[in-house]
């Protein structure tokens, strides 16, 4: 029965997102609700229970979410987007461009939102594949692969912050393996995939339109005068350098009085409001336009993710008081499904079917999250499979799709072959990568 209500409440989910419109924050709420109310949960008690799965959610990430959204804001908004891409495929090579434009995407995306990065990279497509000859789709594929692999997988953006808060793993340990995860997935899923694909098809020159779009972003994004690649790439890495200077200290030095000052340092929230405030005052140069109408559009954008990833919660929280995530758990380990590949396999339906990798990142490790103790695996690397999960088989039902669709300028079997597939490749080798490095903890 237990089943049986889970997927009634799903299948509900998706049309009052899908086929009603409705906003996935109160779409997730009503589910929430009703399922609690279905497994015979007291209508006092159900309240309580989807107010703390809210709150508990927020409590863990939430500052961290609202305060990453602002610096990934800034960073766009001041051009030091482009310079990053700039660096980095200046390293890489015109022939090689397509890997360094890939390794772009996964490094912007840890801070500047996928949809934005997207768009404010997408200009440099063009002139590449005109230089090297590369098929432009080669080029598309690699650039939002990598985006999407960094926006599931890499803190600190929102998703995998939930992930790791609610399995419980060290976040500059979670950093260190969900970057090396990362590459490799955005190597296999946009690079070499990408030029797999860009072999066997080929697309038109971006129509006018969507030139004419491109540019009034770039205007958007204008600037008072140009930032240096040293300083894009030093404000882009300093909150992972301090996050990771706590993790650091802990190992080198655990009993000295320094340790106490990096753990402050280095705490996520501390790490992330220290960003803020350094790019408030240093990219103030570089940001045209109303400097404080910035600062509110990019509190408005906080809003919306922070309400979408505390209902989230609140459905996973629905789901564990119901018991109904014993149940999952028991009846997929009843037909021998590795834990990994479960984790792998829930994050992926929802993804497929929400068309939302936050919100599938959110649910199962909600459900997934408090069973760890008796999972008998490492939460690094549970953590890392759900992530992988969330990475594949965008589809028209996620906004990310059309961006690539229409920057892209494919049509939609072109953009399923390239972004939807591609994506796909890229969790699959993530999931992979998990299996090695769990294969290798059992042998230790």
């Amino acid at each position: 029965m237990l089943l049986i209500l889970f997927l009634i409440a799903l299948i509900v989910l998706f049309l009052l997102i899908l086929k009603f419109k409705v906003e996935p924050f109160i779409a997730l709420l009503i589910i929430s609700f009703g399922l609690a109310l279905a497994v015979g949960t007291p209508i006092a008690e159900a309240s309580t229970i989807i107010a703390e799965g809210f709150g508990g959610t927020l409590a863990g990430v939430g500052i961290l979410i609202g305060l990453g959204i602002v610096f990934g804001q800034f960073l766009a908004k001041s051009g030091a987007v482009e310079k990053i891409a700039e660096g980095i495929l200046s390293v890489t090579g015109v022939r090689k461009s397509p890997a360094g434009l890939a390794m772009t995407g996964t490094l912007v995306s840890i801070p500047v939102f996928f949809d934005a990065a997207f768009v404010i990279l997408n200009k440099v497509i063009k002139s590449l594949a005109t230089k090297t000859g590369i098929a432009k789709i080669s080029f598309v594929t690699a650039l939002a692969v990598g985006l999407i692999v960094s926006h599931s997988m890499v803190i600190p953006t929102p998703g995998p912050l939930v992930v790791a808060d609610n399995v419980g793993v060290d976040l500059g340990v979670f950093l260190i393996f969900g970057a090396f995860t990362a590459v490799a997935a955005t190597l296999v899923g946009g690079y070499g995939y990408g030029m797999f694909i860009g072999r066997r098809m080929n697309i038109k020159d971006v129509e006018e339109e969507m030139e004419e779009l491109g540019e009034e972003v770039a205007r958007d994004t204008g600037t008072k005068k140009q930032i240096t690649k040293k300083l894009s790439f030093g404000l882009l890495l300093l909150p992972i350098v301090l996050i990771l200077s706590n993790t650091v200290a802990d190992l080198l030095i655990p009993d000295n009085p320094l340790s106490s000052f990096f753990a402050f340092v280095g705490d996520k929230n501390v790490a992330l409001l220290i960003s803020v405030l350094v790019a408030l005052i240093v990219l103030r140069p570089y940001i045209a336009g109303d400097y404080a109408a910035q600062f509110n559009q990019s509190m408005a954008d906080a809003g919306s993710i922070l309400l979408i990833t505390g209902a989230g919660g609140a459905f996973g929280a629905v789901i564990n008081a119901s018991g109904m995530g014993d149940y999952l758990i028991d009846m997929m380990t009843g037909f021998n499904i590795h834990i990994l590949l479960l984790a792998f396999i829930f994050t992926q339906i929802l993804r497929a079917s929400l068309g939302s990798a936050t919100v599938a990142l959110v649910t199962t490790s909600s459900i997934l999250g408090p069973q760890i103790a008796d999972l008998a695996v490492s939460p690094v690397l549970l953590a890392l499979a759900i992530c992988s999960g969330a990475i594949g088989l965008s589809l028209p039902n996620d906004s990310g799709f059309w961006v690539v669709n229409r920057f892209g300028n494919l049509t939609v079997p072109q953009t399923l072959q390239a972004w939807s597939l591609g994506g796909f490749v890229a969790g699959l080798t993530g999931l992979t990568i998990v299996y090695i490095m769990h294969f290798v903890t059992l042998m230790i």
